[in-house]
């Protein structure tokens, strides 16, 4: 049932809500731990859990911060022939150092995200790759300066009071929400080989237990929670759970590009990052220096939104509202249709990644 409409093919039921909010707030805590907060069963709560995942609703997984590593983040525009974008997004989407791919322009503009882990991989993309792809016309790449929004930041309007304050505090957390920061740390970490496989594992499974965490690692438990809380800690990674945006309701999702004035930067992009529509929102280098990405439920919210809460924010002097045609890959997670894909077992970290071919 690939690429059907999510809306028509699955109910999601209350329980479904408060067990994915339940999740956002603490990934990893047990179905017992979650059951007991939720007033459910164990079993309920274990079987609902499994049926979101199997029926690409939700999935968790590890999403590594190349900022703490020490590299930088790249948002790229691509100017494509007219029916080479989909090919082009689908390349990229193959990419391990690509973690979001969007179709937009009525499917001649391509949008992602790298999250290259060393300078040589983005270079080979940005500067080799790309540019020798002949359907690719045109490319604008702007670096991240700073993120507002993002990672355990992103909290659903949909899920907004689905659990009291005191179901969350039963629950604990998995580590801070996402706070704003610079996109590179000055103190960069340095991976153990160790490490590499514990964040493999995570990346394939948000869930996995700390025995399997250190099979993976060929390690003990112990040691592997004490580095898994250490590289949390220092947001190394942060473990994220991804939402098939159309199981909420919401089917209408668009780039915004803001031109704001200098000074009212930093202002702007907060109060972007208090709004329950974005999922991210960063400072930018180029002619636009805020990017935001929204969820609406239909279009004609997206332009309530954009018209009446974000064409009034102070200093704003031009925005642009890009709807997404399709979402190709988000957060490391590839999509089909409405529904999130669950990979197949990822090769290692030091493995090539796929090349984005260039098209004839």
């Amino acid at each position: 049932m690939a690429g059907a409409s999510m809306s028509q093919s699955l109910a999601i039921q209350p329980d479904d809500v408060r067990i994915i909010r339940a999740l956002q707030v603490a990934p990893r805590a047990s179905f017992a731990s979650m059951a007991a907060a939720l007033c459910l069963t164990e079993g309920t709560v274990n079987r609902r859990y499994r049926r979101l995942h199997a029926d690409g609703v939700i999935r968790v997984t590890g999403v590594v911060n190349p900022g703490a590593l020490g590299q930088s983040r790249w948002l790229v525009r691509l100017r494509c022939r007219p029916g080479s974008a989909a090919a082009i997004a689908g390349a990229l989407a193959k990419r391990d150092d690509v973690n979001w791919v969007a179709l937009g322009a009525a499917g001649s503009e391509v949008t992602c995200a790298t999250q290259s882990r060393d300078q040589a991989q983005r270079e080979e993309l940005l500067g080799q790759r790309l540019p020798r792809t002949a359907a690719v016309l045109d490319i604008n790449a702007f670096a991240m300066l700073r993120q507002f929004m993002g990672g355990r930041g992103h909290y659903w309007a949909a899920l907004h009071g689905a659990l009291s304050p005191e179901q969350e505090a039963m629950l604990g957390s998995d580590g801070p929400p996402f706070a704003e920061s610079p996109v590179v740390t000055d103190d960069p970490v340095h991976l153990s080989a160790e490490d590499e496989k514990i964040l493999d594992a995570l990346a394939a499974d948000g869930r996995a237990s700390l025995a399997d965490l250190a099979r993976a690692a060929d390690s003990t438990p112990g040691r592997v929670s004490r580095r898994l809380g250490a590289l949390l800690q220092q947001r190394v990674v942060h473990i994220d759970v991804e939402i098939a945006p159309a199981a909420l309701g919401y089917h209408a999702r668009a780039n915004l590009w803001l031109r704001v004035h200098p000074s009212e930067v930093k202002n702007v992009g907060r109060s972007l990052a208090q709004e329950p529509e974005i999922a991210f929102a960063a400072a930018i280098s180029g002619p636009y220096n805020i990017h935001a990405v929204a969820h609406c439920r239909d279009l004609d919210e997206l332009f309530e939104f954009t018209s009446e809460r974000i064409g009034a924010l102070p200093g704003l002097q031009s925005l642009e509202v890009s709807p997404v045609l399709r979402h190709v890959k988000q957060a490391g997670t590839l999509l089909s249709g409405d529904r999130l894909v669950v990979p197949p077992t990822r090769p290692s970290r030091t493995a090539t990644p796929p090349a984005c071919r260039p098209a004839s």
